[in-house]
């Protein structure tokens, strides 16, 4: 506790723990209408794009890589979540495609024009996380709380719509609902997500705090809103108990709130079990 008390005393250590916060609770949302329209890999796919755009972005040298890697991503997301059946790759298979393709050009280009003397550890950083987001500065804090307040307000006032896509889209199509577009919007802010949360468990982590909350929620709530808002509860307790250990025990921090995630899967599991029989 003395340790941490000293901890808060510094701006980065609270800025981190907000960006976290929210990363967390955004995910968490937008992580029940992914698992329930079985999209649950699509987190991933997006990560490894966004690791490529990086790594191009790098070797550019933009001062700001989220200029080239949001677009991209954003992009991609559109692609692999636009309606249509006449596309030549589809679903699991255009995820893969682009997933493997990312990683491999991404990790080529940082090698070929290597921009610092530490290249795996750049990589190994960007694809687990790493402490950086401890050297977040107020101005991309700010940004960050500006797209996580967009990200939760699109999602609150088009709760219903969202709802009515996710579980029946024929349906919600044939009541007069442009599922296109909603579809479009759930794709754009899947995108800003992955980004946001990439400095917070890196981009091979970013999917856990996209599926794992809802699938412990699951465990216990039976009903969309019940899910949803245990979802948002349990994935913001994980994050900001896994950043505390980790900053008390210098621990990885990507893979500290993933551990956590998972053991409240466990718990949850084991909980329901429990209310079933009972």
């Amino acid at each position: 506790m003395e340790k941490l008390q000293l901890y808060f005393q510094y701006s980065f250590v609270r800025y981190a723990l907000i960006v976290g916060v929210l990363v967390a609770l955004c995910s968490s949302l937008l992580g029940v209408t992914l698992v329930l329209k079985r999209f649950s890999f699509i987190g991933d796919g997006l990560s490894h794009v966004a690791f490529g755009a990086m790594c191009a972005a790098s070797v550019v040298g933009l001062t700001d890589n989220m200029l080239l890697v949001m677009p991209v991503t954003i992009a991609t997301a559109i692609f692999l979540l636009r309606p249509g059946k006449k596309a030549a790759l589809k679903g699991d298979a255009a995820i893969a495609m682009l997933s493997v393709s990312s990683l491999a050009i991404g990790y080529l280009l940082m090698n070929v024009f290597a921009t610092s003397a530490n290249v795996s550890g750049d990589v190994c950083s960007t694809l687990f996380g790493s402490m950086s987001i401890l050297t977040l500065n107020k101005t991309e804090v700010t940004v960050c709380i500006v797209l996580s307040v967009a990200v939760i307000l699109t999602y609150v006032l088009m709760y219903n719509r969202l709802f009515a896509v996710t579980f029946d889209e024929d349906f919600a199509k044939a009541s007069g609902l442009a599922s296109e577009r909603y579809q479009l919007i759930i794709a754009v802010i899947i995108a800003v997500i992955i980004v946001l949360g990439m400095n917070l468990v890196g981009s091979l982590l970013i999917s856990a705090l996209v599926v794992f909350p809802t699938l412990s929620s699951m465990r216990i709530s039976h009903t969309f809103r019940g899910v949803v808002i245990l979802s948002a509860i349990l994935s913001v307790l994980c994050t900001v108990v896994g950043m505390l250990l980790s900053m008390v025990y210098s621990t990885p921090l990507g893979a500290t709130i993933v551990g956590m995630d998972i053991l409240m899967y466990m718990i949850c599991a084991v909980t329901g079990r429990y209310l079933r029989r009972s």
